[in-house]
């Protein structure tokens, strides 16, 4: 999940109150309705402070990725010259590495992300705000406070990480790192960009998986500034109205779906939000730059004209990940791309296909989970 900076209405719970809280609810002295009681209570954003529990991880995340790009910018990436160095020790008892530097520098270059601006916004001068949300995932979600910058911690390894998929989705990934605390384990964490970016305007966020088993979320009461990311069942009865566009988001959706297939990979989310449009942004042409827009590949290969979808983008940050209706702009993006169909999800997928018989839900193949996760846009867009 992603969410952004909050506007004006929304409130940042203080640094060692969240601390607390977040201390609070790992107890294991706790039963489960008291720590889920816990936890939605807690749902939002959180300034990582001082007295926070996370304080002394982040500050060191901080710290560590502003060496990581000091060393990108004073060695460029070039096509055929050498690698880089691939670890940046900083010295306060850790390290940090990085994961495949040239190739993700290089990816930053062509999505028109400055070195400059991904150190400011990762580095030290601010702390991170802390997501906390309904999701199910033990990872942690930090958030950055300059260019809609998100960091995905878990002990876990990334993954496989592929560069080349088509352009809306699955959303840019500017880097991915490790972070070694004395003799500790590896803590790894992916640097996204936010699809929920920027956010002041934004009034619904949902996380589509198109099943229907644990995809309900308590709506926040009207008036809170609760920012809350809402789930399939929300959405039923609703649709995205896109005019002239859907046919380009649903032929992206198959490009996505199939590479991520490709990939062996499942459970990925399709991001969602809604924004108003203002009346001077409404009308063809509006808001749109008048250029052919190449995908992260580059020049589109004449030997393979179908694989590039192309569109006018937007002319407003994180143009990638909007869509302009009639009415509505829309913010979409696949997320959570880790997830492999191995032999622990195909065992969960048995033991699911017994506990939720006749209902849909995530755990199911790459294949199956492509087919759901298309028709579900093609009927949920006008």
């Amino acid at each position: 999940l992603t969410a952004e900076s909050p506007g004006p209405s929304a409130v940042l719970a203080p640094s060692p109150e969240a601390g607390c809280r977040a201390a609070t609810s790992t107890s294991g002295r706790r039963g489960l309705f008291w720590r889920l009681r816990d936890k939605q209570a807690r749902l939002g954003l959180f300034e990582i402070g001082p007295g926070h529990e996370l304080h002394q991880l982040t500050c060191m995340m901080q710290a560590g990725l502003w060496a990581a790009t000091q060393v990108s910018m004073d060695h460029p990436p070039t096509v055929s010259g050498p690698s880089v160095p691939c670890t940046s020790s900083v010295p306060r008892g850790f390290e940090l590495g990085t994961l495949a530097g040239p190739a993700f520098a290089w990816l930053r270059h062509s999505l028109g992300l400055a070195e400059e601006d991904y150190q400011a916004a990762l580095g030290p001068g601010g702390p991170y705000l802390q997501f906390l949300s309904t999701s199910k995932s033990k990872a942690s979600f930090f958030l950055s406070r300059r260019r809609g910058l998100e960091l995905g911690q878990g002990r876990e390894g990334p993954g496989v990480v592929e560069l080349g998929a088509p352009h809306l989705a699955p959303s840019p990934l500017p880097g991915v790192h490790s972070l070694r605390v004395a003799r500790g384990k590896k803590e790894f964490f992916i640097i996204m960009l936010s699809v929920f970016y920027p956010a002041g305007r934004i009034s619904e966020r949902y996380d589509i998986k198109g099943c229907e088993v644990s995809r309900w979320v308590e709506p926040a009461p009207e008036g809170s500034p609760l920012v809350l990311v809402l789930k399939d069942l929300n959405f039923q009865g609703k649709t995205i109205d896109l005019g002239p566009q859907r046919s380009w988001l649903l032929h992206q959706m198959e490009l996505d779906t199939a590479f991520l297939r490709e990939l062996n990979v499942l459970d990925y989310s399709l991001l969602m939000a809604f924004q108003l449009l203002h009346e001077d942004e409404r009308g063809p042409g509006n808001s749109l730059i008048f250029r052919t827009v190449r995908s992260v590949r580059g020049v589109q290969s004449p030997e393979e004209p179908a694989s590039q979808n192309r569109r006018l983008l937007p002319d407003s940050p994180n143009a990638l990940h909007i869509l302009d209706g009639p009415e509505q702009r829309y913010f979409l993006g696949l997320v959570d791309l880790a997830t492999v169909y191995g032999l622990r999800k195909r065992l969960e997928h048995l033991w699911k296909t017994l506990r939720y018989p006749r209902r849909t839900f995530s755990t199911v193949s790459p294949a199956r989970y492509a087919r759901r996760l298309c028709p579900w846009v093609g009927a949920h867009t006008a």
